[in-house]
């Protein structure tokens, strides 16, 4: 069983940065950032292959997010910069242990392994 608990949410103004942990128990394949805005859909932010390291961003964050991991402590991260308020959503990791290829590696269905979300706020 994969448990994941994340943390280091907050509110910040626009503009600045915040970087989210999830620390991650059991084996994983694939590894993710989705985030869910107040009336919005979940949507899949960035994602990372464990083993290769290959990395997958959606346009709104490409060259803003970055998603690394550090397989000694099993633990995800998201260091997020330049943020603005469209940013501003309750941020979730998830986990698969098998592949998961272009075009799910953003669906959240394809994910079997989620966290309870922590709540990132922009203020412009």
């Amino acid at each position: 069983q994969v448990q994941l608990v994340e943390s280091g949410g907050g509110s910040v103004q626009a503009g600045g940065s915040l970087t989210l942990s999830c620390a991650i128990s059991g084996y994983t394949y694939i590894k993710a950032w989705f985030r869910q805005a107040p009336g919005k859909e979940r949507e899949g932010v960035a994602t990372i292959v464990v083993g290769t390291g290959n990395t997958y961003y959606i346009d709104s964050v490409k060259g803003r997010f970055t998603i690394s991991q550090d397989n000694a402590k099993n633990t995800l991260y998201l260091q997020m910069n330049s943020l603005n308020p469209e940013d501003t959503a309750m941020y979730y990791c998830a986990a698969d242990q098998t592949s998961i290829f272009y075009p799910r590696r953003f669906d959240p269905l394809a994910y079997s392994y989620w966290g309870h979300g922590t709540q990132v706020t922009v203020s412009s």
